[in-house]
């Protein structure tokens, strides 16, 4: 790890100025932000790239900001800015396509990070340069760049499919597999000369995208030992997302008709807002 170039320092600038627009302006928020149905039939692309400069917090932004900080420097210093920026969106945006892919049947869905593009920046690394070692940011240990990616990826297939938290890990898969790819393509003379590790980590991560398109059910699952959501479909799931939301809405009209809009919180209020504008 290095830190980061005169791009790398430009995008970390640009993160922390939307970001904090978008703490401050829940409207802007919304309006930037990465959600399904927004792009699937709004057709509001630009939230594919405007959603990987916001973020949920000041925690979330510092982390971003400071993987961005440690491992841009060495992509950008051998591959120089522009082809720099070329990894940094692409993989931002494929981080985006296959979260939209696994969440295609849940309108609703949101997230916002620069993660999918800071994996695309580290597993292009990986790539061009598989022995570097990695630290653990501030820890005095490191580990091989191949172990790293080789973790992360598993981690990552068994997040997505068990739903453990909150975090955007198809993002991650994502960006990381565009970001290995498109630097491959940039200098694929490297994937002659460490083909053995670009193997290890592509490999799992194609054959679960694969899985993914062909069999979408194996994204129904609650734990590491495969339980399966009382075998639902995909028509089911999406139908009872779909009456979940609409029981939602109908819980808070009630609420208005009871105690008026002045009792609504902030949360409920944008519920409202949302649907409101889906249904015009």
């Amino acid at each position: 790890m290095t830190g980061t170039g005169i791009i790398g320092l430009i995008l970390i600038v640009a993160n922390i100025v939307f970001s904090y627009k978008g703490f401050s302006d829940s409207l802007f928020f919304d309006r930037y932000k990465f959600e399904v149905d927004k792009i699937l039939i709004g057709k509001d692309y630009k939230r594919l790239v405007t959603s990987g400069f916001l973020h949920i917090n000041w925690m979330h932004l510092i982390f971003n900001m400071l993987s961005l900080y440690f491992f841009s420097g060495v992509i950008e210093s051998s591959l120089g800015g522009f082809r720099f920026l070329i990894i940094y969106f692409a993989s931002m945006i494929g981080g985006e396509m296959f979260s939209m892919l696994v969440h295609k049947n849940n309108g609703d869905y949101s997230s916002v990070g620069a993660s999918g593009a800071i994996c695309g920046i580290i597993f292009s690394s990986i790539a061009l340069f598989p022995g570097m070692g990695i630290g653990l940011f501030f820890l005095p240990i490191s580990i091989p760049n191949w172990l790293f990616g080789l973790v992360f990826v598993l981690y990552s297939i068994y997040a997505v499919q068990s739903k453990k938290d909150n975090v955007g890990h198809d993002m991650h898969l994502g960006g990381a597999l565009v970001g290995m790819l498109t630097a491959l393509l940039m200098e694929p003379s490297a994937l002659i000369q460490n083909y053995p590790v670009i193997l290890l980590i592509a490999v799992p991560t194609i054959a679960f995208i694969y899985f993914i398109i062909t069999r979408p059910q194996i994204l129904f699952i609650d734990n590491y030992f495969f339980k399966q959501h009382q075998h639902f479909t995909i028509d089911d799931r999406y139908n009872q997302d779909r009456h979940q939301q609409q029981m939602e809405i109908d819980r808070i009209l009630e609420k208005i008709s009871k105690r008026g809009m002045g009792s609504l919180s902030r949360s409920e209020k944008e519920k409202l807002k949302n649907y409101s504008e889906k249904m015009k």
